[in-house]
């Protein structure tokens, strides 16, 4: 993997993982609009030009510095109100279907960003992603390898609820081949003139709730017409300095909060690269395994979030650190395949976004005539009875994607972000330590080889990490894979530049870019 150059820019950033996405925000910051009205539209165009890892039927969180505070937006979808545990198979929560099937709420988070911070009429969001779906854009390469994967995920699957995916996404394009989706640029014109109205009450509703009662589906009309977006106050913990930011459940960010808790009480100066490095992984097992325990929906079994983020539960944690791999159990706190984005405008305006269908295509449930597939993110839940995520019907589930955020001194550093599921917090720690202990720029910092911890004492690396450190690793325990591929997930980050304008880096793992002005 070659080193790419971090971007300097003098008034304002767009950084994504897909390219034509990135200049569709550009071009918003560039007429005028704010750093929000160019997440949307970069929001809006990715959910056209990189349809595996999200859609118009996925879900968005995004957290918005504001110019004076930050404010959260979890605009997830709540599973069908029909939905229980007697209706699921007997091996647990599938993941392909319509059983996992939530409400989409990209397409209110959109509305509900742009009603609060936008400046260019909502219409003019869509432009881009609309003309790419009507007339065709050729497919990147990170793209077209996914979708080579799904297609053959997607052979197994029988059923009349899966036949529409196969016809509109069935034969995966190579990359650099043309792809249109004109049904996709019809439900967009939809949205973009209804202000979402069409997609939760009229057409496009009347149209989902007739489809799963056709093919087997619980989604219903009233599901779609009670969806709410929810503002919510962002949480944080102290790192060496700087607050590292994430929303609250029932997103997964707790577990990064978690984990750099812990290692904020470490002293990493002298003990060496090797066991400063084993000493992340574990602390973001012990991250984990309270994120697992804990996130839920907020409205019915809220999160003792006071409990586990106080320096007195970390330095508990802290404790259970030992030099070699464990297996940790989640504590008892004292009671009292995704898209991300991030913009920036010459205001001082930063949005941190993510949007995704969760697994690759989500269901693989694709409504006939509209062009857009839906989320699986109900495959989140539990089946462990009395648990707080338990399956049950209007629920919001345990959430992956997480959209960063970092300050210092109450001043904002910028946005930040890794897709790719379970990496996610992984990806979150790895970036922070790296350009806060690092002293990294945005770019460096995602550039740097990764490790994915898997469970249990299973861990990947990148080649890129090593000889000497795998066995460094290996002799503390860990079973460590060496491999390249997917798994360490794709970043991005904007930090506000000391001498003035921002500094961005996009993953090179993916096809992405920065581009600023």
């Amino acid at each position: 993997m070659h080193p790419r150059k971090p971007l300097y820019a003098p008034h304002g950033v767009v950084a994504t993982s897909q390219p034509l996405a990135a200049s569709a925000g550009l071009a918003a910051l560039r007429r005028g609009g704010s750093a929000v009205d160019a997440a949307i539209a970069t929001a809006v165009t990715l959910a056209v030009v990189e349809p595996g890892s999200n859609d118009i039927g996925g879900d968005l969180f995004a957290t918005v510095w504001d110019g004076g505070r930050l404010c959260g937006l979890n605009a997830s979808g709540r599973s069908p109100a029909a939905l229980t545990r007697d209706r699921l198979p007997g091996n647990g929560m599938p993941v392909d279907g319509w059983l996992p099937v939530t409400v989409p709420g990209a397409p209110a988070g959109w509305r509900d960003l742009h009603a609060r911070y936008g400046r260019l009429p909502f219409a003019d969001l869509f432009t881009d992603a609309i003309g790419y779906a009507a007339g065709g854009y050729p497919v990147s390469p990170t793209v077209a390898a996914g979708w080579q994967r799904e297609a053959l995920r997607h052979e197994a699957l029988t059923g009349p609820e899966y036949a529409e995916w196969a016809r509109l996404f069935g034969r995966p394009p190579r990359a650099g081949e043309w792809f249109a989706n004109p049904d996709a640029a019809r439900t967009l014109d939809l949205i973009a003139r209804s202000g979402a109205d069409e997609f939760y009450q009229g057409e496009i509703a009347t149209a989902l709730a007739r489809y799963a009662a056709d093919t087997g589906g619980l989604l219903t009309g009233a599901d779609l017409a009670e969806h709410t977006s929810t503002w919510v106050d962002p949480i944080s913990v102290r790192y060496r300095g700087y607050d590292v930011w994430e929303l609250p459940p029932n997103g997964q960010g707790l577990a990064a909060l978690l984990a750099l808790g812990i290692l904020d009480g470490i002293e990493a100066a002298g003990a060496g690269a090797e066991l400063v490095r084993h000493w992340q992984i574990e602390a973001m097992k012990l991250g984990y395994a309270d994120a697992h325990a804990y996130v839920a929906d907020p409205d019915l079994a809220p999160a003792p979030l006071e409990a586990l983020l106080r320096p007195e539960y970390a330095a508990a944690r802290r404790a259970q650190l030992g030099g070699t791999a464990g297996l940790p159990v989640a504590g008892v706190p004292r009671r009292g395949g995704t898209v991300y984005l991030c913009t920036a405008d010459a205001d001082g305006t930063m949005v941190s976004l993510i949007q995704s269908n969760f697994l690759g295509f989500g269901a693989h449930v694709t409504l006939p005539g509209y062009g857009f597939g839906l989320q699986n993110r109900g495959a989140g839940f539990t089946v462990e009875p009395g648990h707080p995520n338990e399956v049950g019907g209007g629920k919001r589930p345990y959430h992956t994607i997480i959209p960063g955020f970092l300050t210092r001194h109450g001043q904002p550093v910028g946005p930040f972000g890794v897709m790719g599921g379970h990496m996610q917090p992984q990806g979150h720690v790895q970036l922070i330590v790296s350009t806060v202990d690092g002293g990294l720029d945005p770019q460096a910092a995602l550039d740097g080889p990764r490790w994915y911890w898997e469970s249990g004492r299973r861990l990947y690396v990148e080649p890129e990490l090593g000889t000497e450190a795998v066995e460094a690793l290996r002799r503390r325990g860990h079973e460590v894979s060496v491999e390249a591929g997917s798994r360490y997930g794709r970043g991005q980050a904007v930090w506000r530049n000391p001498e003035g304008g921002y500094v961005a880096g996009s993953e090179a793992r993916a096809d992405g870019a920065a581009m600023g002005y």
